[in-house]
C-alpha cells in the first residue's frame, strides 16, 4: 500500500482484497471517547478558528448570497420582463434553463482547475464577468431578447466558478463536525439569498418604475466582494484540514489525469447514487423557485377577474415577492439548519438518537427530506387559489423539506471523495443536478404549461396548466428519496475507504467486536456502536 516513493497513497493501489481486509479491522476513525469529551473537542475546535478564517467564511458567505440573490431577482420580476419582450412562459422558462446550462458546462472547467491550481484567483476572474455580465444584461433593448438571453449564460459563467470552488476551500479549512457546521453558515445563503432576491427585485423594480433596476443591485455589492476576494481570502493546502486531523497522507496524493480522477470518483456508489437523489430535489426547487411567484400572481388575477397580470397593481405584486421572499428565507434557513443539526445528532447519538446511532444519518436525512416535501409542494399549488394563506403555510413547509439537503449532501460528497478530486467530484454533481434539475427544470414546465392550455392565454389557464405541471417534480422527489436511502447503504463503506486513502486508518489495528465487522459489510441493525464519535 505504499509503494509510491515519495509516501504518497495511489488510490490505484488498493487491491480487493486488501480493501476487503481492511474492512474487517478496526479503523481508527475514533475511540471509544465518550459523547461530553467529543463536546468539547468540538468547542475547541471553533475556539481555534482564526479571526482570519471567520473574515474568509464571512467572505464566501456574502458572495454565495449575491449569487442567489441575482438568480431570482429576475425570477421575482418575470411577468414584467414577458411583457417587455413579448415572449410566452416558455421563453421566460428558458431563461433559468441557458443561465444553468452555461453554469454547468462550465462546472467541469472549474473542477478541474480548482483542484490544479489557485483557487483564489479563479474565483476572482469568475466573480468578475459575473459582475460585467450582470450589468450589461440590464441595457439590453426590448428588440434583443436573444442578447439578454446569452447574458444570463454567461452569468452563469461567473458563478460556476464560484460555486464549485468555495465548499473546497472550506473543506480545507474545517474538518469534522467544525466542517459540518461552517458548510451549514455556508449554505444559509441560499434561501436567504433566494428570498431577497424577490423581495430586492420587487420592490427596486417598483421604485425606479422598471424591471431592469432590480438587476442593477448585486453587482454593486458584487464588485466590492470582488476586492474582498483579493485581499482577504486566503488558498489553504488541498487536504490540510485532513492531514492536521491526523490523515498523514492527505497532502501528498500523487498527481492524476482529469480522466483518471473521474474514473475514481465513478466507482463511489454513495457518490452516484446521492447525485441521482441531489438532481430531484434541484429539480422541484429550481420550478418551485422559479414558477410559484408567476402562478401565484396569475391566481390573483384570475380571482379579480382580470385578463392578464399586468393589470395587477404593483402593491399586490410585491406582495406576492414580499411573503414568497420571506417564506423561502425563513424555510430555508430552518431546513438548513435543522437538517445540519439532525444530521450531526443522529450520527453522534445525541438525544434521541442514543440508541440509533448511525454514520448514515447525512444520507438520511436528506432522502427524509424529499420525501416529507412532497405533500406540501402538491397541496400548496392546489391550495393557492382556494385559500391562499393556507398555500402559503404549505409552501413554507416544502422549502423547509427540500432545504434540509443543502449543506449536508455536500458534507457527504467531501468525506466520500478523497481531498484532491474534491473540486471534479463537485464540479459534476452540479453539472448532473443542474442539467436534469433546475436547467431543464423551469422550461420543461413552461413547455407543459403551455401545451396543456393550447393557446388559451388567461390567467385561470395559466394557473390551471401550472398546477398539473407540478405533477412531474412531485413524482421526482419520490425517485430522489429512493436514492439517498440506497446511498444510506454504502456511505459507511466508501467513507472508510477514502480513510484508507489518505492515511487516517490504521490498517494493521484489530477491530474491536463482530459487530463493527458487521457494520462495514452492510449487515449492521443500525447501531454503529460507537465506532464513528470522534469522527462526527
Amino acid at each position: 500500500m505504499d509503494g509510491n516513493p515519495n509516501g504518497a497513497f495511489d488510490s490505484s493501489s488498493v487491491s480487493t482484497s486488501e480493501y476487503c481486509e481492511t474492512m474487517h479491522r478496526k479503523v481508527s476513525y475514533g475511540s471509544t471517547t465518550p459523547v461530553q469529551s467529543q463536546q468539547k473537542t468540538s468547542r475547541s475546535q471553533l475556539m481555534a478558528v482564526s479571526i482570519r478564517e471567520y473574515v474568509c467564511i464571512g467572505v464566501l458567505f456574502l458572495i454565495n448570497l449575491l449569487n442567489y440573490m441575482d438568480r431570482y431577482t429576475l425570477s421575482a420580476v418575470l411577468t414584467q420582463v414577458q411583457k417587455f419582450f413579448h415572449i410566452g412562459d416558455a421563453e421566460a422558462g428558458l431563461l433559468q434553463t441557458v443561465f444553468i446550462v452555461f453554469y454547468m458546462v462550465f462546472a467541469p472547467l472549474c473542477g478541474f482547475l480548482g483542484d490544479r491550481y489557485n483557487r483564489k484567483w479563479i474565483m476572482t476572474v469568475g466573480i468578475a464577468v459575473w459582475v460585467a455580465a450582470v450589468v450589461a444584461s440590464s441595457f439590453v433593448p426590448h428588440q434583443h431578447f436573444i442578447i439578454f438571453l446569452l447574458l444570463r449564460g454567461v452569468v452563469g459563467i461567473g458563478e460556476a466558478s464560484y460555486v464549485i470552488i468555495a465548499p473546497t476551500i472550506i473543506s480545507d479549512l474545517f474538518s469534522k463536525t467544525v466542517r459540518s457546521r461552517v458548510l451549514m453558515f455556508f449554505y444559509f445563503a441560499i434561501p436567504l439569498g433566494s428570498g431577497l432576491g424577490y423581495i430586492v427585485g420587487s420592490y427596486v423594480a417598483s421604485a425606479f418604475g422598471a424591471w431592469y433596476w432590480g438587476l442593477r443591485v448585486t453587482p454593486v455589492v458584487g464588485f466590492v466582494c470582488l476586492l474582498l476576494i483579493v485581499f482577504v481570502i486566503q488558498e489553504p493546502e488541498r487536504g490540510a484540514a485532513d492531514k492536521a486531523d491526523g490523515a498523514k497522507n492527505a497532502c501528498d496524493q500523487a498527481p492524476s489525469t482529469y480522466f483518471e480522477d473521474l474514473k475514481e470518483i465513478v466507482q463511489v456508489k454513495s457518490y452516484l447514487t446521492s447525485t441521482v437523489g441531489y438532481i430531484a430535489v434541484v429539480f422541484a426547487t429550481g420550478t418551485l423557485s422559479w414558477w410559484a411567484p408567476t402562478a401565484i400572481q396569475h391566481s390573483a388575477a384570475a380571482r379579480e377577474g382580470l385578463n392578464s397580470t399586468a393589470l395587477l397593481s404593483d402593491s399586490e405584486k410585491n406582495h406576492v415577492s414580499l411573503v414568497f421572499g420571506a417564506l423561502t428565507v425563513a424555510g430555508g434557513i430552518i431546513g438548513v439548519l435543522v437538517g445540519a443539526i439532525w444530521a450531526e445528532w443522529w450520527k453522534r447519538g445525541k438525544f434521541c438518537f442514543r440508541k440509533i446511532q448511525t454514520y448514515r444519518a447525512d444520507a438520511l436525512v436528506c432522502g427524509i427530506g424529499s420525501l416529507l416535501a412532497i405533500p406540501f409542494l402538491f397541496s400548496g399549488f392546489y391550495m393557492v387559489k382556494q385559500i391562499p394563506a393556507l398555500s402559503w403555510v404549505l409552501f413554507f413547509f416544502c422549502v423547509t423539506f427540500l432545504c434540509l439537503n443543502w449543506s449536508v449532501n455536500v458534507d457527504m460528497l467531501m468525506y466520500i471523495v478523497t481531498p484532491k478530486r474534491r473540486s471534479v467530484a463537485n464540479s459534476w454533481q452540479i453539472l448532473m443536478s443542474h442539467l436534469f434539475g433546475d436547467a431543464s427544470g423551469p422550461y420543461i414546465i413552461g413547455l407543459i404549461s403551455d401545451a396543456l392550455r393550447k393557446g388559451v392565454t388567461t390567467p385561470e389557464a395559466h394557473y390551471d396548466s401550472l398546477v398539473l405541471a407540478f405533477y412531474l417534480p412531485n413524482g421526482l422527489l419520490i425517485i430522489g428519496f429512493i436514492f439517498y436511502m440506497i446511498a444510506a447503504k454504502t456511505v459507511v463503506q466508501d467513507k472508510a475507504r477514502v480513510d484508507v486513502i489518505i492515511g487516517k486508518t490504521d490498517t494493521n489495528a484489530k477491530y474491536k467486536n463482530k459487530n463493527e465487522v458487521d457494520f462495514y459489510n452492510g449487515k449492521d441493525s443500525g447501531l454503529d456502536n460507537g465506532t464513528f464519535q470522534d469522527d462526527c
